[in-house]
């Protein structure tokens, strides 16, 4: 209240002075005006008079003289009029004047004395008259004076009525836009702020879990977005608590973001913790003269981004987005994510050169389909080669900054792209403590010896003090690569190699996501009413059935056969035309990559192929949507699907498969899921598919669709449990404190005894 009025009257003040000064500037300007008119008519009147009052003087007729200005008298406006001779004595005057000229005007004498008009506004003791004299001549000589007097109280009516309007517009203005300042701080301030606070309260007491919905232009828009920012903190903390007051309570061992912050806290005694990666976990594009930050679809920026912000640590990566360079600073850095402040993202700059061969080139053309079994021949070129090693220097350089001043600095590197890194990294600072850990599949030693860099990779890579992959298959091939290509020391029973006094773990670490709590889980409630139908109606679905993948197109990822599968199961159950329809969200990739590129043409043609097969009216079998989907936009997918498809020929991990299942808080819904991706170790209770058995894959859609709600829901808390129970948290943790340990025990032999 006391904000309003101060309002108020602070608006009063300002409209006040604006209305006096422009009502001040309204009276001068009318003034001037009034003078210069009531000048032009006076002067008008004495050339009317002025020959005719010579002769009368002249003549030495007096009395008509007099009877003129009586007769003038009786004009509006017009005081009356006076005339004198040469020495400023009053010959005749119009009767109402005598009273007020008691004496000779000096307006009256200067005229006489220099032969030349004069005029005044306060020749009078009645302020009221204007004076204007003129000289009288006979033959070139003054003989006298002619003085005419204009009542002047119009002109003080007038300057009245400009402040009295004044003044009355000032006062309706005064009261309207009170009442509209009244009305708008009680529409757009008092109430959003009553209903924010409303809502504050119901956050704190843990009423609600909804967001503020305010318009985007609505002043009060950023701090609903801080607000409720603030709220999923208080909210999170407030569930973290409680999730840690339970596994007290029942000594459970379940990981959470605080209690991994904790654990590194104390395994790093407060040291910083630095990822590496190609990917970054933010990107910054234009939109129109904006620029918007978006998260790449990557399933290594969905693992990780959780680990840094439990961490507070620095994710050195490539900066690739549009408008990267312009949202850091002068060193490349920037704090993120934007809407609240966690850890630093590091970017380094690559030249197109360099992206080309290091990444198109050399990773994504030769070892990603070396490391794949998934029948694509992996490319080799000496340039792409040497544009690898280039840009592993260059991020050794970046990482060797970023970590001045910090002794034994802990680093993870992350994926294939990095093959080269652990050992340059090494080299400058043997105190690093190093773990490498391969996202993709690591081939037998057959297959990867046809690399014509084998040794080096394997050099580079044993640099690490840890390496880790998802299983222990992988782990198994790697070790025996080493073995055959390079002079080393294999310890099997430790899994372990020694090589030149180093030695390196390499140890399985199936990597997780961060999934909530059923019982406590804040993620964002559905809108009343939002039904699996309005969600297929809105999307063009008609289907009473809905399956899904989400994939970046890759060839590994077995869309194609995917695909026919699905062929296959409508041919087997045709039952089931016009009642399933299978949703595909592919991402573009790589698409400078010629196999990339032709692949989204094979996936559009075989999706259109089997449509044109099988669709009827208004329902088809497949919807392809080829974009990059945000996560919020994937999340409505996973949750009203009956069945999500993941059917990777060959696959490190595949996340998307426990993304699905972290979203379905129903506990329902079908997880169908190759055998040949990592997640099938953990993930059992899927129906578990040979992708190339298209027989197979068509019966496990049926057994999908056809399994009970109780089946479903013993499958999913199952598979729900094992992601609680190893999720991103505990991958992390696991991973840095064999890390820590492994320096530990190498400080320990070296000491002596």
């Amino acid at each position: 209240m006391h904000i309003t009025f101060r309002l108020i009257v602070s608006l009063i003040i300002v409209m006040a002075v604006a209305a006096a000064s422009f009502a001040y500037i309204q009276v001068h300007e009318e003034k001037t005006r009034l003078q210069e008119e009531l000048e032009k008519r006076s002067r008008l009147l004495a050339d009317s008079l002025e020959d005719t009052v010579d002769t009368l003087l002249e003549k030495g007729s007096f009395q008509n003289l007099q009877k003129l200005l009586e007769k003038l008298g009786n004009r509006e406006r017009l005081s009356g009029v006076a005339v004198y001779n040469e020495k400023g004595t009053l010959l005749a005057i119009t009767t109402s004047l005598t009273p007020l000229l008691q004496t000779t005007p000096k307006e009256v004498l200067n005229v006489l004395e220099k032969d030349t008009d004069s005029s005044s506004f306060d020749s009078l003791p009645n302020k009221e008259n204007y004076l204007y004299a003129v000289p009288l001549h006979q033959e070139d000589k003054v003989v006298g004076a002619l003085a005419i007097f204009h009542n002047t109280a119009y002109i003080q009516a007038r300057f009245f009525h400009i402040w009295r309007d004044a003044f009355q517009r000032l006062l309706v203005q005064m009261v309207l836009i009170s009442m509209v300042t009244l009305l708008f701080i009680r529409w757009s301030i008092e109430s959003p702020i009553a209903r924010m606070a409303e809502r504050i309260k119901k956050l704190r007491m843990g009423e609600t879990n909804e967001p503020f919905i305010v318009f985007k232009r609505d002043p009060l828009a950023p701090l609903a977005r801080e607000i409720t920012q603030m709220a999923k903190s208080l909210k999170v903390a407030r569930t973290t608590a409680e999730m840690e007051a339970r596994l007290r309570q029942s000594a459970d061992s379940k990981w959470t973001p605080e209690r991994l912050k904790e654990h590194v806290r104390i395994q790093l005694r407060g040291k910083p913790l630095f990822v590496i990666s190609n990917r970054e976990p933010y990107m910054h594009v234009r939109k129109g003269n904006q620029i918007e930050y978006v998260v790449p679809a990557s399933g290594l920026v969905t693992a990780l981004e959780p680990v840094l912000r439990a961490c507070e640590g620095t994710w050195i990566a490539h900066g690739s987005g549009e408008a990267d360079t312009e949202t850091v600073d002068e060193t490349g850095k920037m704090r993120v994510p934007p809407e609240e402040p966690q850890y630093i993202l590091k970017r380094v700059w690559l030249t197109k050169e360099e992206e080309n061969g290091y990444y198109y080139g050399f990773a994504n053309e030769g070892l990603w389909p070396l490391c794949h079994i998934a029948h694509t021949r992996p490319t080799f070129r000496s340039e792409d080669w040497n544009y690898y090693q280039q840009v592993n220097e260059k991020f050794a350089l970046a990482a060797l900054e970023e970590m001045k001043g910090t002794v034994e600095p802990c680093v993870l590197i992350q994926d294939y792209h990095f093959a080269l890194l652990a050992r340059l990294i090494k080299e400058k600072r043997p105190d690093a403590r190093v773990a490498l850990f391969w996202h993709i599949p690591w081939p037998n030693p057959e297959s990867f010896g046809i690399c014509p860099w084998e040794k080096e990779i394997l050099s580079g890579m044993l640099g690490a003090d840890l390496v880790g992959f998802h299983i222990q298959f992988h782990c198994n091939n790697f070790l025996d690569t080493v073995d055959r290509a390079l002079e080393s020391r294999i310890d099997w029973q430790h899994f372990a190699v020694n090589r030149k006094g180093h030695t390196t773990q390499v140890k399985p670490f199936p990597i997780s996501i961060a999934i909530q709590d059923t019982s406590n889980s804040i993620t964002v409630k559905k809108p009343v009413g939002f039904t699996k139908e309005i969600f297929l109606k809105n999307i063009g679905i008609k289907a009473k059935f809905l399956g899904v993948g989400v994939d970046r197109i890759d060839y590994t990822k077995g869309i194609l056969e995917r695909f026919k599968g699905i062929e296959r199961f409508f041919e087997k159950y045709p039952r089931y035309q016009g009642l399933f329809t299978f949703v595909e969200l592919g991402a573009p990739s790589r698409t400078l990559i010629k196999r990339y590129h032709d692949l989204i043409y094979e996936v559009e043609n075989e999706a259109n192929r089997i449509n044109n097969r099988f669709q009827k009216k208004e329902w088809k079998p497949i919807v392809f949507l080829k974009k990059h989907h945000s996560h919020d936009e994937i999340e409505p997918f996973y949750t009203f699907a009956n069945l999500c498809l993941v059917t990777s020929l060959h696959d490190g991990m595949n996340l998307v498969a426990k993304e699905f299942v972290s979203v379905r808080n129903d506990e329902t819904g079908v997880l169908i899921l190759s055998q040949f991706t990592g997640a099938s170790t953990e993930l059992q209770d899927a129906l578990l598919i040979n992708p190339y058995d298209t027989d197979q894959m068509a019966e496990a859609i049926r057994q999908a669709l056809e399994m009970p709600t109780e089946e479903q829901r013993v499958r999913m808390q199952a598979m729900r449990d094992n992601l609680h129970n190893h999720n991103i948290y505990r991958w992390t943790a696991e991973l840095m404190d064999k890390l820590v340990q492994l320096r530990l025990e190498q400080e320990s032999m070296a000491k002596p005894v």
